[in-house]
Protein backbone atom coordinates (compact mmCIF):
# COMPACT_ATOMS: atom_id res chain seq x y z
CA UNK A 1 0.00 0.00 0.00
CA UNK A 2 1.15 3.26 -0.75
CA UNK A 3 1.40 6.64 1.17
CA UNK A 4 -2.23 7.80 2.61
CA UNK A 5 -3.43 11.33 1.97
CA UNK A 6 -4.97 12.33 4.97
CA UNK A 7 -7.18 15.90 6.30
CA UNK A 8 -7.52 16.80 9.30
CA UNK A 9 -10.55 18.51 10.29
CA UNK A 10 -10.76 20.82 13.86
CA UNK A 11 -6.84 21.15 13.42
CA UNK A 12 -6.13 24.04 15.87
CA UNK A 13 -7.89 21.98 18.55
CA UNK A 14 -6.01 20.20 21.28
CA UNK A 15 -6.85 16.86 19.30
CA UNK A 16 -6.28 18.16 16.09
CA UNK A 17 -3.32 19.53 16.93
CA UNK A 18 -2.42 15.97 18.31
CA UNK A 19 -3.43 14.16 15.62
CA UNK A 20 -1.70 16.40 12.62
CA UNK A 21 1.75 15.89 14.75
CA UNK A 22 1.06 11.94 14.90
CA UNK A 23 0.65 12.03 11.22
CA UNK A 24 3.54 14.18 10.56
CA UNK A 25 5.65 11.54 12.26
CA UNK A 26 3.87 8.30 11.23
CA UNK A 27 5.13 6.33 8.12
CA UNK A 28 2.96 5.68 5.65
CA UNK A 29 0.63 8.74 6.20
CA UNK A 30 0.76 12.51 4.40
CA UNK A 31 -1.01 14.80 5.64
CA UNK A 32 -1.82 17.35 2.86
CA UNK A 33 -4.58 19.77 4.29
CA UNK A 34 -5.83 21.05 7.64
CA UNK A 35 -9.13 22.36 8.18
CA UNK A 36 -10.71 24.43 11.03
CA UNK A 37 -13.07 27.30 11.52
CA UNK A 38 -9.90 29.49 13.48
CA UNK A 39 -6.92 30.60 12.29
CA UNK A 40 -7.37 30.26 8.68
CA UNK A 41 -4.49 30.98 6.24
CA UNK A 42 -1.86 30.88 9.46
CA UNK A 43 0.98 28.39 8.38
CA UNK A 44 -0.33 24.67 10.26
CA UNK A 45 3.35 24.59 11.41
CA UNK A 46 3.68 28.34 13.39
CA UNK A 47 0.90 26.71 15.29
CA UNK A 48 2.63 23.06 15.84
CA UNK A 49 6.25 23.99 16.34
CA UNK A 50 6.67 27.75 15.77
CA UNK A 51 8.24 26.26 12.37
CA UNK A 52 6.46 26.48 8.85
CA UNK A 53 5.05 23.72 6.59
CA UNK A 54 3.46 25.27 3.88
CA UNK A 55 -0.13 23.72 5.29
CA UNK A 56 -2.48 26.91 5.01
CA UNK A 57 -5.32 26.83 7.74
CA UNK A 58 -8.26 26.39 5.35
CA UNK A 59 -12.10 25.95 5.65
CA UNK A 60 -13.81 22.65 5.28
CA UNK A 61 -15.05 22.65 1.92
CA UNK A 62 -15.71 20.84 -1.28
CA UNK A 63 -13.56 22.98 -3.04
CA UNK A 64 -10.34 22.76 -0.66
CA UNK A 65 -11.39 18.72 -0.80
CA UNK A 66 -10.82 18.19 -4.06
CA UNK A 67 -7.98 20.60 -4.28
CA UNK A 68 -5.97 18.82 -1.41
CA UNK A 69 -7.14 15.08 -2.91
CA UNK A 70 -6.93 13.54 0.53
CA UNK A 71 -8.37 9.88 0.81
CA UNK A 72 -8.83 9.97 4.73
CA UNK A 73 -10.52 12.95 6.36
CA UNK A 74 -10.00 12.75 10.43
CA UNK A 75 -12.74 14.73 12.21
CA UNK A 76 -12.55 16.03 15.69
CA UNK A 77 -14.44 19.34 15.73
CA UNK A 78 -17.98 19.42 17.71
CA UNK A 79 -21.35 18.31 17.59
CA UNK A 80 -22.80 21.06 15.90
CA UNK A 81 -20.73 20.38 12.27
CA UNK A 82 -19.53 17.52 12.85
CA UNK A 83 -22.87 15.82 10.67
CA UNK A 84 -21.97 18.56 7.93
CA UNK A 85 -18.20 17.53 7.83
CA UNK A 86 -18.90 13.68 6.99
CA UNK A 87 -21.55 14.72 4.42
CA UNK A 88 -19.16 16.77 2.25
CA UNK A 89 -16.32 14.12 2.62
CA UNK A 90 -18.30 11.76 1.62
CA UNK A 91 -19.73 13.68 -1.60
CA UNK A 92 -16.16 14.21 -2.42
CA UNK A 93 -14.96 10.54 -2.09
CA UNK A 94 -13.14 11.59 1.53
CA UNK A 95 -13.63 8.71 3.67
CA UNK A 96 -14.22 10.27 7.74
CA UNK A 97 -12.29 9.09 10.52
CA UNK A 98 -14.39 10.59 13.22
CA UNK A 99 -13.90 11.09 16.68
CA UNK A 100 -16.15 13.93 17.54
CA UNK A 101 -18.43 13.11 20.20
CA UNK A 102 -22.31 13.90 20.18
CA UNK A 103 -23.50 12.08 17.55
CA UNK A 104 -26.85 10.38 17.57
CA UNK A 105 -27.93 7.15 17.09
CA UNK A 106 -30.44 9.09 14.22
CA UNK A 107 -27.14 10.64 12.73
CA UNK A 108 -25.33 7.26 12.73
CA UNK A 109 -28.34 5.79 11.19
CA UNK A 110 -28.14 8.58 8.27
CA UNK A 111 -24.02 8.27 7.97
CA UNK A 112 -25.03 4.07 7.21
CA UNK A 113 -26.52 5.53 4.85
CA UNK A 114 -24.78 7.86 3.12
CA UNK A 115 -21.48 5.54 3.08
CA UNK A 116 -23.88 2.82 1.30
CA UNK A 117 -24.69 5.73 -1.84
CA UNK A 118 -21.37 6.51 -2.03
CA UNK A 119 -19.68 2.61 -1.84
CA UNK A 120 -16.99 4.32 0.65
CA UNK A 121 -16.42 3.49 4.37
CA UNK A 122 -16.18 5.53 7.23
CA UNK A 123 -15.29 4.84 11.33
CA UNK A 124 -16.76 6.69 13.75
CA UNK A 125 -15.54 6.02 17.50
CA UNK A 126 -16.65 7.48 20.83
CA UNK A 127 -13.23 6.67 21.87
CA UNK A 128 -9.84 6.05 20.11
CA UNK A 129 -7.64 5.15 23.06
CA UNK A 130 -7.26 1.28 23.18
CA UNK A 131 -7.32 0.70 26.79
CA UNK A 132 -10.65 2.21 26.63
CA UNK A 133 -11.81 0.07 23.60
CA UNK A 134 -10.75 -3.31 26.39
CA UNK A 135 -12.58 -1.26 29.41
CA UNK A 136 -16.20 -1.61 26.99
CA UNK A 137 -15.38 -4.74 25.82
CA UNK A 138 -14.43 -6.06 29.92
CA UNK A 139 -17.64 -4.10 30.79
CA UNK A 140 -19.75 -5.94 28.53
CA UNK A 141 -17.90 -9.34 29.48
CA UNK A 142 -18.74 -8.70 33.22
CA UNK A 143 -22.29 -7.67 32.50
CA UNK A 144 -23.11 -11.41 31.59
CA UNK A 145 -22.90 -12.16 35.40
CA UNK A 146 -23.39 -9.06 37.56
CA UNK A 147 -27.14 -7.48 36.15
CA UNK A 148 -26.33 -4.14 38.65
CA UNK A 149 -23.95 -1.28 37.12
CA UNK A 150 -23.58 2.09 36.94
CA UNK A 151 -21.02 4.48 34.76
CA UNK A 152 -19.29 7.43 36.26
CA UNK A 153 -17.35 8.99 33.16
CA UNK A 154 -15.16 12.35 34.02
CA UNK A 155 -14.02 15.08 31.36
CA UNK A 156 -12.53 18.03 31.35
CA UNK A 157 -14.69 21.05 31.83
CA UNK A 158 -14.29 22.20 28.44
CA UNK A 159 -16.11 18.95 26.94
CA UNK A 160 -19.56 20.60 25.85
CA UNK A 161 -21.42 16.92 25.36
CA UNK A 162 -22.94 14.97 28.65
CA UNK A 163 -22.98 12.05 28.97
CA UNK A 164 -19.66 11.43 26.66
CA UNK A 165 -20.68 8.89 23.68
CA UNK A 166 -18.02 6.00 25.50
CA UNK A 167 -20.52 5.93 27.91
CA UNK A 168 -23.15 5.89 26.13
CA UNK A 169 -21.67 3.29 23.89
CA UNK A 170 -20.43 1.10 26.79
CA UNK A 171 -24.00 1.28 28.23
CA UNK A 172 -25.68 -0.07 24.80
CA UNK A 173 -22.85 -3.01 24.76
CA UNK A 174 -23.62 -3.98 28.83
CA UNK A 175 -27.49 -4.07 27.73
CA UNK A 176 -27.13 -6.10 24.77
CA UNK A 177 -24.95 -8.89 27.28
CA UNK A 178 -27.17 -8.54 29.98
CA UNK A 179 -28.72 -12.30 30.73
CA UNK A 180 -31.42 -10.65 33.10
CA UNK A 181 -32.92 -6.92 33.56
CA UNK A 182 -32.12 -5.32 37.01
CA UNK A 183 -34.85 -5.29 39.13
CA UNK A 184 -36.62 -1.77 39.66
CA UNK A 185 -37.85 -0.01 42.39
CA UNK A 186 -39.13 3.08 43.85
CA UNK A 187 -36.53 5.66 44.39
CA UNK A 188 -37.44 9.33 46.25
CA UNK A 189 -35.06 12.17 44.60
CA UNK A 190 -34.56 14.83 46.49
CA UNK A 191 -32.78 16.95 43.29
CA UNK A 192 -33.40 16.27 39.64
CA UNK A 193 -30.57 14.22 38.46
CA UNK A 194 -29.40 12.77 41.38
CA UNK A 195 -29.46 9.46 40.00
CA UNK A 196 -27.56 10.63 36.72
CA UNK A 197 -28.76 9.91 33.52
CA UNK A 198 -30.85 6.69 32.21
CA UNK A 199 -29.62 4.87 28.90
CA UNK A 200 -30.52 1.32 28.49
CA UNK A 201 -31.19 0.75 32.09
CA UNK A 202 -27.44 1.70 33.37
CA UNK A 203 -27.53 5.25 34.80
CA UNK A 204 -24.52 7.43 33.60
CA UNK A 205 -23.18 10.37 36.04
CA UNK A 206 -21.22 12.62 34.21
CA UNK A 207 -18.35 15.19 35.73
CA UNK A 208 -16.59 17.77 33.95
CA UNK A 209 -13.53 19.58 36.17
CA UNK A 210 -10.42 21.27 34.90
CA UNK A 211 -7.26 18.83 35.28
CA UNK A 212 -8.94 15.69 34.05
CA UNK A 213 -8.47 14.56 30.31
CA UNK A 214 -11.13 11.35 29.74
CA UNK A 215 -11.56 9.28 32.55
CA UNK A 216 -14.25 6.41 33.19
CA UNK A 217 -15.28 3.53 35.49
CA UNK A 218 -17.78 1.00 35.29
CA UNK A 219 -19.07 -0.15 38.88
CA UNK A 220 -21.05 -3.82 38.79
CA UNK A 221 -22.72 -4.70 42.13
CA UNK A 222 -23.57 -8.28 42.60
CA UNK A 223 -24.56 -10.26 46.30
CA UNK A 224 -21.98 -8.99 48.90
CA UNK A 225 -19.39 -7.52 46.10
CA UNK A 226 -18.92 -5.17 43.82
CA UNK A 227 -16.25 -4.96 40.67
CA UNK A 228 -14.93 -1.77 39.71
CA UNK A 229 -12.98 -1.49 35.71
CA UNK A 230 -11.82 2.20 35.30
CA UNK A 231 -9.43 3.69 32.21
CA UNK A 232 -8.15 6.66 32.71
CA UNK A 233 -6.59 9.08 29.71
CA UNK A 234 -3.94 11.46 30.73
CA UNK A 235 -2.93 12.89 27.56
CA UNK A 236 -4.02 12.81 24.48
CA UNK A 237 -1.05 10.70 23.24
CA UNK A 238 -3.56 7.97 23.99
CA UNK A 239 -5.49 8.45 21.65
CA UNK A 240 -3.38 8.69 18.83
CA UNK A 241 -2.41 4.83 18.13
CA UNK A 242 -6.18 4.16 17.54
CA UNK A 243 -6.65 7.15 15.54
CA UNK A 244 -3.67 5.67 12.91
CA UNK A 245 -5.26 2.44 13.22
CA UNK A 246 -8.51 4.13 11.68
CA UNK A 247 -6.79 5.78 9.13
CA UNK A 248 -4.92 2.90 7.76
CA UNK A 249 -7.59 0.27 8.13
CA UNK A 250 -10.57 2.66 6.41
CA UNK A 251 -9.05 3.05 3.28
CA UNK A 252 -9.45 -1.09 2.99
CA UNK A 253 -13.16 -1.15 4.15
CA UNK A 254 -16.35 -0.80 2.86
CA UNK A 255 -19.31 0.70 5.00
CA UNK A 256 -19.94 2.29 8.09
CA UNK A 257 -17.69 1.24 11.51
CA UNK A 258 -18.72 2.00 14.68
CA UNK A 259 -16.40 1.99 17.67
CA UNK A 260 -12.95 0.91 17.33
CA UNK A 261 -13.36 -2.91 18.81
CA UNK A 262 -14.38 -3.64 15.06
CA UNK A 263 -11.11 -2.68 13.69
CA UNK A 264 -9.31 -4.72 16.64
CA UNK A 265 -9.14 -8.68 17.21
CA UNK A 266 -10.97 -8.79 20.25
Amino acid sequence: MGTIRVAVSGACGRMGQKVCQTILQEKGLELVAAFDLQEQGADLGIILENRPLGIKIEALTAENLKKHKPEVMVDFTTPMVVMQNIEVALQCGVRPVVGTTGITQVDLARVSRQVEESALGAVIAPNFALGAVLMMKFAATTARYFPQAEIIELHHDKKIDAPSGTALKTAEMIARERQAEPAHKEELLKLPGARGALQEEVHIHSVRLNGLIAHQEVIFGGPGQTLLIRHDSYDRSSFMPGVVLAVKNIVKLQGLVYGLENLLNL
